[in-house]
């Protein structure tokens, strides 16, 4: 896959399958949904999903579908966006999209103020070699690594401190600077050298890799090993409310054994 970001919290993934893009939002590059083939939203805010323009890629693209949190397929769907191409992502569940295996994590965006109310926030782990958190900073399935992970840098609900122990807690090979719009460019350089050898980031393992220079980007091997980890989370945490009921056969369009049908009927 060819990585590269385009503008504050936009990332575009693009293998033979076609182009995937992550939270084109109003920061973003002019040409984020060019060429676009799927879209993931994160959650709501304007910096993460831009919706007149998204509107205008889905009229000119029919073939584009979008996965995002409730509020999100909810404003499209009242702009008259077909349902059929919008789908709700739910944390600890995974995702086929393009081609691509995308797992949900996360659940809530991080705390900007105690005043104001906290909304939905996924974050999408695709092929098991990207996270892009969104606005928190969310936890994988213990044991889970991924390889490349999209670390927001400025905001209003993030500090430094807790940037440096996030991407310590995950322990990837590349750190990717993104949600930085806010940061001048005096204050962006600051930030990425903390976050490399010299700063915080010494003796931790990963690189720094900054693509926000036109038509960088960075090459990534999907890594179907790692999301053994997370798919067993799916499994084991996609529905609590059903307390000790198994959740046996997740393929709708296969008939249910005896025992799946005793098990929905303890749900």
């Amino acid at each position: 896959m060819k990585l590269e970001i385009l503008g504050h919290a936009c990332a575009r993934l693009t293998d033979r399958s076609g182009a995937l893009v992550i939270d084109p939002g109003a920061f973003s590059s002019p040409d984020a949904l060019a060429s676009v083939d799927a879209v993931l939203v994160t959650h709501e805010h304007a910096d993460h999903v831009d919706i007149e323009p998204l509107l205008t890629a889905l009229a000119e693209r029919p073939h584009v579908e979008v996965w995002a949190p409730a509020a999100v397929v909810a404003a499209l769907q009242t702009r008259g966006v077909e349902l059929q191409r919008l789908h709700e992502a739910v944390p600890g569940t995974a995702l086929r999209v393009l081609g691509h295996d995308v797992d949900v994590v996360g659940g809530t965006h991080a705390t900007i103020h105690a005043d104001l109310p906290r909304i939905a926030n996924v974050g999408y782990v695709v092929d098991g070699a990207v996270l892009h958190p969104g606005d928190a900073f969310v936890e994988l399935p213990h044991g889970a690594r991924v390889h490349v992970v999209l670390t927001p840098v400025s905001g209003p609900w993030l500090k430094l401190a807790e940037v440096v122990d996030w991407v310590r807690a995950l322990q990837p090979t590349v750190v990717v600077p993104i949600h930085d719009a806010l940061l001048s460019p005096i204050g962006r350089g600051s930030v990425l050298r903390q976050l490399g050898p010299e700063g915080l980031g010494g003796g931790w393992g990963w690189t720094v890799v900054d693509l926000s220079d036109d038509g960088a980007a960075l090459d990534v091997e999907p890594d179907p090993a790692a999301r053994a980890p997370l798919v067993a989370h799916e499994l084991e945490l996609a529905h609590p409310e059903f307390g000790d009921a198994p959740v046996l056969e997740r393929d709708e369009t296969v008939a249910p054994r005896p025992e799946e049908d005793a098990a929905d009927a303890d749900r």
